[in-house]
């Protein structure tokens, strides 16, 4: 069985710093097979790249991101923290790195010929509106059959499908869901019932049966977040899709 595609979690997040254009560019150098990356609206509704809704921690400013606008964004030091906390991996010129929109980042991917990834990350009530910022900005793109959408709020997926009907989508679970649900096989049954194409799964979710299931009813399977090559070797087996890491290289070497 051949092995999953490799994806870039946040860029190649392990060697610089996440969800900018320099990490993105070092994925592809590294021959990722793909991106992944997060997307929030901005205060001028412009879809950005960034992971949290403040930017306390890449940024070291005690904003939202959703009160500031794109031009804002753009010009905020999202970098000079991974070198900081890194010192063996701080270049420089990582601290020139400011949040990009969505639409720099399709920019850059735009020779790139792997999939691309994009989380949608809604806050309590503009998950529809998040959805047709990035649909907008998508809909047009080159790159459009190699982009899965996806995200942990399920809602998102309908939304999407409703505005994009082209485009794959993927439904987005944590450890956290087990809360809810009875046994792991029933992410498949939730999966469908929203319509995602996909499943994206946390490394500790992912069962022979879960998978089973899954292939059964011809949804691929993505898992997050593995940066030990160890894992991968154990499941060899699972026919598992993708596997999305924070140093690609890593999974890459000959």
């Amino acid at each position: 069985m051949t092995r999953p595609l490799i994806i870039a979690h946040r860029g190649a997040s392990a060697r610089a710093p996440e969800n900018t254009l320099a990490a993105f560019q070092m994925a592809i150098d590294a021959g990722g097979e793909g991106v992944e990356f997060d997307v929030r609206l901005a205060k001028d509704d412009v879809p950005v790249v960034i992971h949290d809704h403040d930017l306390k921690r890449v940024g070291s400013r005690n904003e939202r991101v959703a009160g500031l606008t794109s031009e804002d964004l753009g010009k905020i030091d999202v970098g000079s923290w991974f070198n900081h906390r890194f010192p063996k991996r701080a270049q420089p010129e990582f601290a020139d790195q400011t949040v990009p929109t969505l639409e720099q980042v399709l920019s850059l991917l735009r020779n790139f010929d792997g999939l691309i990834y994009i989380e949608l990350k809604p806050r309590q009530s503009d998950h529809f509106k998040l959805a047709e910022a990035v649909c907008d900005v998508i809909k047009d793109s080159a790159l459009l059959s190699r982009v899965i959408v996806k995200s942990f709020k399920l809602a998102v997926i309908p939304a999407v499908k409703h505005l994009l009907p082209e485009v794959q989508t993927a439904a987005l679970f944590a450890p956290e869901i087990m809360h809810f649900l009875r046994r792991r096989e029933h992410i498949v049954t939730l999966a469908k019932e929203f319509g995602a194409d996909q499943i994206s799964l946390h490394h500790s979710l992912v069962t022979p049966r879960l998978c089973k299931l899954a292939a059964e009813a011809g949804i691929p399977v993505t898992v997050w977040t593995v940066d030990d090559p160890r894992w991968l070797s154990r499941r060899t087996n699972l026919g598992i899709r993708a596997l999305i890491t924070n140093d690609p290289g890593k999974f890459l070497k000959p």
